[in-house]
């Protein structure tokens, strides 16, 4: 029974186990005991070494012989988290006294979840490279999203902007909000589409089993628009694949790779939404050439080569562009050096349009 001293916000409390809880697990016998805590903080105060056994930390699968006396010493609700600052090389394509323009690389968080209670979650972010370089920023996104106006997928790259205050940060996400802001992407794909230019406008939900992705299948999906360009077909000894110009009226979560992925071409890398982990040669012959049996992409191939708005204080029309990094122009001069035709053409950054 609960120490009658003790209240959930009066830690740390103590639990004294009774026979009838023998035998139970300790992480299911808190969760009966505690239901004001959720289980998932539960995990972490046990991981955390501040669930005590006998004054023993103990495992979340320890079994209980109703004899014990457990100490809870961490508080019910993990503290929010603060962006922090955090020395981190940042690739700043353009900055004013209103905003900046970011080159993000691919592997790299905009911010911690809101959800996040772990510090190590809290870590070599975007949000936490801004704060050290620009010292503040606009704080509409709140703490752990301050100057954050729009965001890329973790393992995608390419231009954002940055709000340093607050009054740009609302005149820039009107602008967002009212499509007024052309955002270019360039990606690989899977296949080749059926033509050669087309607009995906199937409305995107979160995937009802799979919470981790979105979907087009869903009821109830928010409008999603995207606009596609074949720049060209790839055919190669690893499959066929086409280097897409992509603009998105919408800002969905994960809108490109959901779409292109109800077509049947998810982009290269993107396992989520199902394309293969690696790319397997099926010609021997091009293998005894010197080309290798595997490529592998250990991100996807996901680049937001270009943004175009308005200025939020001086109105002026700003157009910025960055080419494909150095690891996709790699994969992408590989597939086309396979080809039997020979060597590829002119780099796909310098075909935007």
């Amino acid at each position: 029974m609960l120490n009658p001293e003790c209240s959930m916000l009066d830690y740390p409390l103590t639990l004294a186990a009774s026979p009838e809880d023998a035998d139970q697990r300790l992480d299911q016998y808190l969760a009966l005991k505690l239901p004001e805590v959720s289980r998932s903080r539960l995990q972490q105060l046990i991981a955390k070494g501040e669930v005590l056994v006998n004054q023993t930390a103990a495992k979340a699968s320890l079994r209980l012989k109703g004899d014990e006396r457990i100490t809870v010493t961490g508080p019910p609700h993990a503290p929010p988290l603060r962006a922090i600052a955090e020395e981190i090389a940042l690739d700043i394509v353009y900055e004013d006294d209103d905003l900046a323009i970011v080159n993000k690389p691919a592997g790299m968080m905009v911010h911690a979840g809101a959800g996040a209670t772990d510090d190590a979650r809290n870590r070599g972010t975007l949000v936490n490279a801004l704060l050290h370089h620009f010292g503040k920023l606009s704080a509409v996104g709140g703490d752990l999203r301050p100057g954050i106006v729009h965001r890329l997928d973790r393992a995608t790259s390419g231009l954002m902007v940055v709000a340093k205050n607050d009054e740009s940060h609302r005149r820039l996400a009107k602008q967002f909000s009212s499509r007024e802001v052309h955002k270019t992407y360039l990606a690989l794909v899977h296949g080749w589409p059926k033509q050669d230019r087309g607009t995906i406008q199937s409305a995107i939900s979160r995937h009802s089993q799979r919470r981790t992705r979105m979907t087009t299948r869903g009821f109830g999906g928010r409008e999603a628009v995207t606009h596609y360009a074949v720049q060209r077909n790839i055919d190669s000894p690893y499959g066929k694949f086409a280097l897409l110009e992509l603009k998105i009226e919408t800002g969905r979560t994960h809108q490109i790779r959901v779409h292109m992925s109800s077509l049947g071409h998810p982009v290269v890398g993107d396992a989520l939404y199902g394309a293969p982990g690696e790319l397997r040669s099926q010609s021997n012959k091009r293998r005894s050439a010197g080309m290798p049996a595997i490529l592998t992409l250990d991100r996807n191939f996901l680049h937001s080569a270009a943004l175009e708005f308005t200025h939020p204080r001086t109105r002026e029309a700003l157009r910025f562009s960055r080419p494909l990094p150095e690891q996709l122009e790699t994969l992408l001069n590989s597939l086309e050096n396979a080809r039997p035709e020979g060597p590829r053409h002119q780099p796909a950054s310098d075909k935007l349009s």
